[in-house]
């Protein structure tokens, strides 16, 4: 028991009393989640008579488990097991829940003075309609001031804006956070302070090593620092540990490159900071093998997302952090929301190294970058203009005496529909006939029809299966 454990005398609009821990406790805490956070302490009555409540070793965690499961979206309270005279009471506490409403078994209540009230379908829709163009990071952070961030650290980060946008900024570094909405009403947000804090910082948590097996480390990096200098730091780290290879391309000098393409690193590094749970307690992970490099962030695919819409590019960018991925686009880091798959994509085609994985694991995601090397004729761009290439392999394939369309009725000319199929493949190999039926408009039968025609005419094969495999379009 802390000494200093002072019971609240009143309820009121963030304080409720409970004698004995129920649903009625859920209630509450998911009234305070809708307005603007409490506590409700058990085993108590409501005139704060302490009678308490009897434990064993696994009640308090049972209830924060029931309370999980009985709510949408699912909140865990923090809980205090204290001591008034002898008798135990457990505290709940839960702050304001940044998306809203949040509900019990369907039903959305909301806190008015000392009590809780079920929400009209009016109120419930304000609530939504106020949230649903925030995230997380753009509210308050309650456990640090405007003196846990350097104000060094957000001179340079304007510096780096004003370079980017050829612009001169005229606000002072306090001035500019409020501007972006980084600091509210004077006080720090969460994705402020991520961005510019100035010791160490406990969420932004990174571990690097370059492995030679799956348990032997020969040297490591931890990092609990500013989202920014993060970014530089673990790309010097990863660079330190890349081989330099040699071009021979016929000049006098040979050509100079790091094994992987640094490029693609970058951007996975960026994506990681951007895109990363910094509510979930694991941290970020990067490991360097010989012939990869694994990337793992927490936090799955956000908004619905799945790895095919990944891979289709046929998706809206949803940002799980709106404000950091704000802070990184400023400085002209991203190019574009929700087109970082893609670039990675095509610079390791470009690069001429084996196309990278992606998929969700545990908790989290993970980017796994080759050094295996692939020949030119296997290399496929994505999302790019499909070009004459394309046109002279469908000619020189018709043109073929094995491939004669006169004396084979299976092989008629390449019509307009099966080019934009072509087109499709192109722009991204991971394509599935469903997503091109959809893309025509037109049925999947049909799709599977004109597929079967340009496999026989050999201008398309099938690498792998049906679910994880690609396509490749044959060129000389």
């Amino acid at each position: 028991m802390k000494k200093n454990n002072i019971l609240p005398q009143n309820e009121n609009d963030t304080i409720e009393f409970k004698t004995s821990f129920n649903e009625d406790v859920i209630v509450s805490l998911v009234a305070f989640c809708n307005q603007r956070g409490g506590s409700v302490y058990v085993g108590i009555t409501d005139t704060a008579e302490v009678k308490g409540v009897e434990l064993n070793t696994e009640s308090v965690q049972n209830w924060i488990n029931e309370i999980k499961n009985k709510t949408t979206p699912q909140i865990i309270a923090d809980t205090e097991v204290l001591n008034f005279d002898g008798k135990t009471v457990v505290k709940f506490y839960i702050p304001e829940y940044p998306i809203k409403p949040v509900s019990v078994r369907g039903r959305f209540y909301k806190r008015v003075n000392n009590s809780n009230h079920l929400m009209s379908i009016d109120e419930i829709a304000n609530e939504h309609l106020k949230t649903i163009n925030s995230s997380w990071d753009y509210y308050l952070d309650p456990n640090h001031s405007l003196q846990a961030i350097s104000i060094t650290k957000v001179e340079k980060f304007i510096a780096a804006i004003e370079k980017h946008t050829q612009s001169n900024i005229r606000l002072t570094a306090i001035e500019f956070l409020s501007k972006m909405e980084m600091i509210r009403d004077e006080k720090l947000t969460f994705g402020g302070y991520l961005l510019f804090a100035t010791d160490y910082c406990l969420a932004s948590d990174v571990q690097i090593g370059r492995f030679k097996s799956q348990i032997t480390i020969i040297d490591s990096l931890s990092l609990n620092t500013d989202l920014i200098s993060e970014v530089d730091e673990m790309i010097a780290f990863i660079k330190k540990h890349l081989m330099i290879e040699y071009i021979i391309t016929g000049e006098p000098q040979r050509t100079e490159r790091f094994d992987y393409p640094l490029d693609a690193i970058r951007e996975i590094v960026i994506n990681m900071v951007v895109h990363r749970d910094y509510r979930e307690s694991s941290g970020s992970i990067i490991k360097i093998f010989d012939d990869r490099i694994e990337f793992y962030n927490p936090g799955k695919l956000f908004g619905g997302l799945t790895i095919a819409d990944l891979l289709s590019g046929n998706y809206t960018s949803k940002s799980r952090n709106k404000l950091i991925a704000r802070a990184f686009k400023e400085m002209g880091l991203i190019e574009r929301y929700g087109s970082g798959i893609a670039r990675i994509r095509n610079i390791c085609a470009e690069y001429g190294v084996i196309e990278p994985t992606f998929k969700e694991i545990a908790q989290g995601f993970q980017v796994v970058l080759f050094k295996e090397k692939i020949e030119k004729s296997e290399i496929v761009y994505v999302n790019d203009t499909i070009n004459d290439t394309i046109n002279d392999t469908i000619n020189d394939t018709l043109n073929d005496p094995v491939n004669d369309p006169v004396n084979d009725p299976v092989n008629d000319p390449v019509n307009d529909r099966q080019k934009a199929i072509i087109q499709l493949i192109y722009n991204d190999n991971y394509i599935n006939k469903e997503l091109i039926a959809d893309k025509l408009k037109i049925s999947v039968e049909t799709i599977k029809r004109d597929i079967r025609k340009l496999k026989k005419l050999n201008i398309i094969i099938r690498i792998g299966s049906d679910k994880t495999g690609y396509w490749k379009i044959i060129s000389e």
